[in-house]
């Protein structure tokens, strides 16, 4: 039928250019997630095809819903809850059609392209920002912290830029040391090193250790020993060789490790934000009213670390999550994790195509970095941003219909 090509095509390259689109806009990028969500479902009503996906992460993320749902008891303002209900469901449908609409080694490479793209122009347009002092999509202005300048690119701050650049970073440099050769890896090396530069340039500690972190995983997981010990020693050096402003802030911290990750700011909105747990330890204050409540919940002693204002979100998806929905929320949300990299895993063991089998480990490093920045971070919690931990965990399932392929030529 002439209508499901148009259809397949339509889903197809709007799912190509999320990632993407992203980078420019977030009205971009909904349009293309409401072009590719309504397309679908149209699809499948027309070919009268269930909805297909592993039935654990159903199960998981049905907990996660229902739980999210129960949350809502609490809730001070039904209409946010309700909100933080359509986040959800949004989520879903990004998870679902990535997962099933990925179609072959063709798309994922369009795709990766995509990522490439978008994390490529963020790179230029924070250097741009750097330079004449507005980035050169949306003309935001240069920031600044402990008198250190600190680019935005395109997004609302440079702790939600770094957030982005992160969590796509990972595929570029895997992609890059292990499986490209020739000029390809020239090109591919060259563009590792713009993004390194972007994600240095946000001073977004959170980015930096994710991004860290999942570099190193690609390292041991490939076991490249000298890349490994690599990455350990520049652990050991920078502390004497980063910028100056950074040192004199760490001594003023008395380099309390903590402080110097998270801030006092943050520090003390920990402590409230686990006093809000404490008083709604089971589902939580309602889902999508964190802000709204937390002012309730300020201690007197989490005060000493720094003010905060009445009205914020966590900087910690895992607190976040268990202040809005509760610890059961939480720990759903963490064994849907837990199924997921199961998944990608199983992914990794069986695909027999070099690329394929590189693409679904970087994957796995891209969601490592999300979860890790999210430690410092609401990231989750952004919508200019979440969208992409969605797509990445739709696309690291997809790869699991192509295990059966036969190896395939580079």
């Amino acid at each position: 039928m002439k209508i499901l090509s148009i259809l397949d095509a339509v889903i197809y390259w709007s799912i190509v250019i999320m990632p993407f689109s992203v980078a420019i806009a977030p009205g971009l990028a909904n349009t293309f997630i409401g072009i590719f969500g309504a397309f679908f479902v149209i699809k499948k009503l027309i070919t009268r095809q269930p909805f297909s996906i592993d039935r654990l992460t159903l199960v998981f993320f049905s907990l996660f819903f229902l739980f999210s749902l129960a949350s809502v008891a609490n809730s001070v303002s039904f209409n946010s809850s309700f909100g933080g209900v359509s986040k959800l469901l949004k989520a879903f449908l990004i998870l679902l059609v990535c997962s099933q609409e990925i179609k072959d080694k063709r798309h994922v490479q369009r795709i990766i392209i995509s990522i490439c793209a978008g994390v490529t122009l963020m790179s230029v347009d924070a250097l741009w920002q750097v330079i004449f002092g507005y980035d050169f999509v949306r003309h935001n202005v240069l920031q600044s912290a402990i008198g250190m300048i600190r680019p935005t690119a395109s997004f609302p701050n440079p702790n939600v830029f770094g957030v982005y650049m992160s969590a796509l970073t990972p595929v570029i440099f895997g992609l890059t040391f292990f499986y490209f050769s020739g000029r390809k890896k020239i090109l591919m090396f060259f563009l590792s090193v713009l993004a390194f530069i972007g994600i240095y340039l946000t001073l977004s500690r959170g980015s930096g250790l994710g991004v860290y972190l999942a570099v190193l995983f690609l390292s041991i997981a490939k076991r490249r020993k000298i890349l490994t010990t690599a990455l350990i020693a520049v652990l050991i050096i920078f502390p004497f060789v980063m910028p100056k402003n950074i040192k004199e802030w760490a001594k003023q911290v008395n380099y309390n490790p903590l402080v110097f990750m998270c801030n006092q700011d943050r520090i003390s909105i920990y402590n409230n934000t686990i006093n809000m747990i404490r008083h709604h330890p089971f589902i939580g204050v309602g889902l999508n009213t964190f802000s709204k409540n937390y002012g309730k919940y300020k201690l007197q002693s989490a005060e000493e670390y720094a003010h905060t204002p009445d009205t914020i979100y966590a900087h910690n998806i895992y607190l976040h999550m268990a202040g809005e929905t509760g610890l059961l929320g939480l720990f759903a949300f963490l064994g849907f994790l837990f199924v997921v990299f199961k998944q990608a895993a199983r992914a990794l063991g069986k695909l027999n195509d070099d690329y394929l089998k590189t693409v679904a480990m970087c994957l796995i490093a891209c969601l490592i970095a999300f979860l890790i920045n999210g430690l410092t971070e609401t990231s989750l919690y952004y919508s200019r941003v979440s969208m992409i931990f969605w797509y990445l965990i739709g696309f690291s399932l997809a790869l699991n219909k192509f295990t059966n392929e036969a190896k395939s030529a580079n």
